[in-house]
């Protein structure tokens, strides 16, 4: 009985370590290291990470590989370039670095590490993902999608499902593939697989710095230079070009193995596991042909491998150097048999079969028919060629180049149509069935000239009058003769447009960083190094000319922490901007308002930023050399430097004020919904009191991170201020916090700028307090007076003329409203 006892034990034991065995773990904690000889493994058991040596080295590097297929092919290796050559190395999670490859010993050398991120009041988790990805995220989180730091954002020589390959223009991540030296040498190659970002975006191939082939823009069904890469039922393409990221990615079905592998040589190929034959099959790549190398054929030219030679010039061009063709050097290219007459004189050829041009000087517009892409190209004589961007669906989206049309082969596969400029003579003539219709293609010809010789004449004039004012306003910044303010300018640079187009990357899209009723604004970088934000005036600008002098003598002098500093301005031929300093976080805006975002702000950070916001207003009210009603604050308008102290920017609608002047009345009422006072919107009457309002409503956002525009709730029609004040008369004022931050904060602090908050937006401005009462109120714990009801209690209360959103004893004026949108 004893033996059958102890045999059914021993039976229990080994099923258990069996199963231990079998169900290996796929996480580590910070009280976990992994050793040298430990490995872990993704839950479906494809893939596997630990130590291990290449080929025929002997050096140890951190990897993760395929376990169940393909004899251990490598994915990813940590230190790829910071070898081991002992099996002394120990993976952990330290404080002040998420992952970190130390050797052990007396020294603890640290060999590789991931970027640095600060673990406080988080418990991380390191977990092999079924997709390869090894991600580091906070155990404790909800959000298991999550990632503090995941290895697909840094990729080795292997692109595998889920991977992005392009750049995260919000973080400024930029992914791409490096080849590995050798086979038995995995540190960084010569050959780099990217993603492009300038014009439309791009991928490409090059060995060191030198461009070796161009696979070309999407289509909306493959890349141009790859006819043969198309979705099918086990595989998907996926291409996203948008403001916060350009990327490409591919999926499979979960029993598919596939990945997109750089070898040593610089070849890149899709490559798809067979379980038939155990081994990798190579479904697409690059052509390596000799057309595939990029430019061979120099501009206008084009590359055909069944001709000889490979290189010709494009119908309706010559060769440029004939004599450097026939030594079988083309890259000097082609030049136009006839030269262009632009508007009046120039058609557009279509053609098909071929790679498009090289689009990193192109522009693209998704929602432009291709009528439209053909006036748009028509109407500057700068534009060379469009195209559909999107082949899809009879096409759509427009794709326009403005420079010579370089890196050109013909595909038979490839169905993209483009439409070259072309000089009229060099296009086919139309026959003339009869002289009826002679005369009549006559008369629309005589009719179109008309009415383009119309066009040009008006373009004309407007050009002139837009030179005309530019050249006065020019001369109003740095005219100082007078007294009415334009000596404020003179300590102001003026900067060269060439000066900041080389600082923005030509104003690439990759360098905007956000929009307002002004124009664009890009990011750039100085020659000295300095970081600047540059806000270019668009023609279609809802503020124009006297709001860009505004802005500049608005606050070329004024000095505060809490205000933006403007460094200088640009104008010059028809181009206008502002150069400010940079602000690394960009507007409030986009913090408080989006979930992600907004986690980075805790209750301390929030409540400086209301109190720095409250200071720059008491400046402008009162303590600056003029007083100054910035008349449009709003969260999109502060702006979070590299410490999140907020600076109040956009000073295009401001008003001046001299002595004690402290209010005054306009017929055109200008600002941004959800933000603008009842007395200013009903009646045109503005003052310091008109900002308090706009103060109070940012309290309210910045405690709730819920926008007063558009706010919402079930249970009653209120916007933020109704909800607020409501919730302020049932003493539940700490709901309207966003849940984070009701157990974390400093509750009679929230519940003190609640309060403030609420006093801000009282709709009479009397009562409303002055911004020198706020910051007094913010700083001490005294006894607040009690608040009355804020104006606009109803979203509809703007245009409501009823006794609850206008008062009892006011009654509307004849004013014009000017209202923007708040982001």
């Amino acid at each position: 009985m004893e033996k059958l006892i102890i045999l059914v034990f021993l039976c229990f034991g080994t099923l258990c370590f069996m199963l231990t065995c079998c169900n290996a773990v796929d996480t580590f904690y910070p009280n976990e290291p992994i050793r040298d000889g430990d490995t872990i493994v993704s839950t479906n058991g494809l893939f596997e990470m630990g130590f291990f040596s290449p080929g025929n080295s002997k050096n140890r590097y951190l990897g993760i590989w395929y376990k169940k297929v393909s004899n251990g092919t490598v994915v990813w290796v940590a230190n790829r370039d910071t070898p081991v050559n002992s099996t002394s190395a120990v993976l952990q999670v330290s404080s002040g670095r998420i992952l970190q490859l130390i050797v052990d010993g007396n020294t603890n050398t640290t060999i590789w590490s991931s970027s640095l991120v600060s673990l406080n009041d988080i418990t991380p988790v390191t977990q092999l993902l079924d997709n390869g990805n090894l991600v580091v995220k906070n155990a404790s989180s909800n959000d298991k999608d999550t990632f503090i730091w995941q290895s697909f954002d840094y990729p080795g020589d292997t692109f595998l499902p889920g991977m992005k390959l392009g750049k995260d223009l919000i973080t400024g991540i930029e992914r791409y593939t490096v080849s590995w030296k050798s086979n038995d040498d995995p540190s960084r190659g010569q050959y780099v697989a990217f993603l492009d970002t300038n014009g439309f975006p791009q991928i490409f191939d090059r060995r060191g710095e030198v461009l070796q082939t161009r696979i070309g823009p999407w289509n909306g069904v493959r890349f141009s230079g790859m006819p043969s890469l198309t979705s099918n039922p086990t595989s998907v393409n996926v291409f996203v070009v948008n403001e916060k990221e350009m990327y490409y990615r591919f999926e499979v079905e979960d029993l598919v193995v596939s990945r997109i592998y750089v070898n040593p040589d610089g070849v890149m190929t899709r490559m798809n596991w067979v379980n038939a034959t155990q081994s990798w099959f190579s479904l697409t790549s690059p052509p390596t042909d000799s057309c595939a190398r990029y430019g061979l054929c120099g501009p206008y030219g084009i590359c055909n491998t069944n001709n000889f030679p490979v290189c010709s010039c494009m119908e309706g061009f010559n060769q440029k150097r004939p004599e450097e063709w026939s030594l079988e050097n083309w890259s000097s290219g082609c030049v136009r048999r006839t030269r262009l007459g632009c508007v009046n004189g120039d058609g557009f050829k279509r053609i098909s079969g071929v790679k498009v041009p090289d689009t990193r000087t192109s522009r693209y517009n998704y929602s432009m028919t291709l009528g439209d892409c053909e006036m748009a190209c028509r109407m500057n004589c700068s534009c060379t060629a469009y195209a559909n961007l999107d082949i899809r669906n009879g096409g759509s989206g427009c794709l326009l180049w403005f420079n010579e049309l370089m890196d050109m082969r013909e595909h038979n596969g490839e169905t993209q149509s483009l439409y070259i400029r072309m000089a009229a003579s060099e296009l086919p003539s139309l026959p003339i069935a009869h002289s009826g219709s002679g005369k009549k293609k006559q008369i629309i010809i005589a009719i179109f000239s008309t009415l383009v010789a119309v066009v040009l004449v008006i373009v004309g004039l407007a050009m002139y009058a837009r030179s005309k004012k530019m050249k006065r306003l020019v001369k109003d910044l740095n005219d100082n003769s007078t007294n009415d303010g334009r000596e404020e300018v003179a300590d102001l640079q003026s900067f060269c447009l060439s000066k900041i187009a080389k600082s923005t990357n030509n104003f690439s899209v990759t360098n905007k960083i956000g929009e307002g009723g002004f124009g664009l604004v890009y990011k750039g970088v100085l020659d000295d190094g300095r970081e600047i934000a540059v806000k270019r005036l668009s023609e279609t600008s809802r503020q124009g000319i006297d709001e860009f002098k505004n802005e500049v003598r608005c606050i070329a002098k004024l000095q505060h922490r809490n205000l933006v500093k403007l460094l200088g301005y640009c104008i010059q031929g028809h181009e206008t901007m502002l150069i400010y300093e940079y602000m690394a976080n960009k507007s409030l805006d986009l913090t408080i308002f989006d979930e992600t975002q907004s986690s980075m702000l805790d209750w301390s950070k929030r409540f400086c930023i209301i109190h720095g916001i409250a200071r720059g207003l008491l400046y402008l009210h009162q303590d600056s050399r003029l007083r100054v009603i910035h008349r449009d604050l709003k969260a999109a308008n502060i702006l979070l430097d590299d410490d999140m102290n907020p600076k109040i920017s956009d000073f295009g609608l401001a008003r001046r004020f001299k002595g004690y002047e402290t209010e005054a009345n306009t017929n055109k009422v200008v600002g941004t919904y959800g933000y603008i006072s009842p007395e200013y919107a009903v009646h045109g009457h503005f003052s310091v009191k008109s900002d308090v309002f706009s103060f109070g409503v940012l309290v309210l956002e910045i405690v709730s991170g819920k926008k007063n525009q558009g706010f919402v709730r079930e249970e009653h029609s209120d916007n933020l201020l109704g909800h607020a004040w409501r919730l302020y008369n049932e003493d539940r004022s700490i709901e309207l916090a966003c849940s984070d931050l009701r157990d974390k904060c400093n509750k009679s602090e929230l519940l003190r700028s609640i309060h403030i908050g609420l006093l801000c937006v009282q709709h009479h401005a009397e009562d409303r307090p002055t911004m020198s009462s706020v910051v007094v109120m913010l700083d001490n714990e005294s006894t607040l007076p009690p608040p009355k009801q804020p104006a606009f209690f109803t979203e509809a209360g703007l245009f409501n003329n009823n006794t609850q959103s206008l008062g009892p004893t006011q009654s509307s004026v004849n004013v014009t409203m000017t209202l923007l949108d708040a982001r």
